[in-house]
């Protein structure tokens, strides 16, 4: 179990910025869009998972979860509404949010299963996110060239999904769910988020005029299959989710706690006063 502080970042969400935030790259300010197009229906789905799926737990069990369900719904909540703010940004200058609508008529089937698969997604859902965030935090030169503010919204948000990593894990497993189901809505998963981000990334690219240029895709390869690549280099820490002794406490938070700790006012802790 852990302490977790609910946020609101102190960032100007209200000044727009260009498409081509990331130092004028265009995959790589392309790709974080795509990733922000998801996290409104997605943090939206996550919350609305866990809600359902501690309500199936003992009354004894669920007040041992209460204070990290609150605290991760708190997080999710506030990423959800930040993005929803950078999105606008995007949007209004021509991009098109496809991966929601895809999203949208998943989770539509997804609800209509018992809530312990809903929970199954979510877990499988958080790994990524903080497999993501990881890479993120071990890698800042990825943003160096952002604006400032930017930068910040992405390290807080890495940063809190790496502290929240493991309430939705440890839910399936006080909802007594199997390993099976645990590793095979991995895979899917696996194939449903890939194909989104691929998707929505080259969409963003075809809008913005640069799908079919080479500095494009050299960028790409560079950023996703190089040695230090998102991809390359997180392959081991997603593959550790199909071990039987998994767990996703067992990775190590300390940039996580050390970016929050260095940053103090870049946010301010909800229910304190300015």
């Amino acid at each position: 179990m852990t302490d977790l502080i609910v946020r609101k970042l102190l960032i100007d969400l209200d000044t727009s910025f260009p498409l081509r935030w990331n130092g004028e790259d265009a995959f790589t300010s392309a790709f974080m869009n795509a990733l922000s197009m998801s996290f409104p229906v997605g943090e939206q789905f996550f919350i609305d998972s866990l809600r359902r799926g501690v309500k199936e737990l003992a009354p004894e069990v669920q007040a041992q979860f209460a204070a990290d369900v609150k605290g991760f719904i708190g997080q999710e909540a506030t990423h959800r509404r930040i993005h929803e703010r950078f999105n606008q940004h995007v949007l209004s200058q021509g991009m098109v949010n496809h991966w929601e609508r895809r999203a949208l008529r998943r989770i539509e089937k997804i609800n209509q299963k018992k809530a312990i698969h809903a929970v199954a997604i979510t877990a499988a859902y958080e790994h990524y996110t903080s497999v993501f965030a990881d890479w993120l935090l071990h890698h800042p030169e990825f943003l160096a060239q952002a604006p400032e503010r930017l930068r910040t919204l992405w390290m807080w948000h890495a940063s809190e999904e790496t502290e929240h990593r493991c309430v939705s894990f440890d839910i399936y497993r006080a909802m007594n769910g199997n390993e099976t189901w645990r590793k095979r809505w991995m895979l899917m998963v696996t194939v449903f988020f890939l194909s989104d981000i691929l998707r929505q990334t080259c969409n963003n690219l075809w809008h913005d005029g640069s799908l079919f240029k080479l500095t494009t895709w050299r960028s790409a390869w560079r950023h996703l299959f190089a040695k230090q690549g998102l991809f390359t280099s997180s392959f081991a820490t997603w593959k550790n989710y199909f071990r039987p002794d998994f767990h996703p406490g067992d990775h190590d938070d300390q940039l996580s706690r050390q970016w929050l700790q260095t940053h103090p006012t870049s946010y301010q802790p909800v229910g304190q006063a300015l």
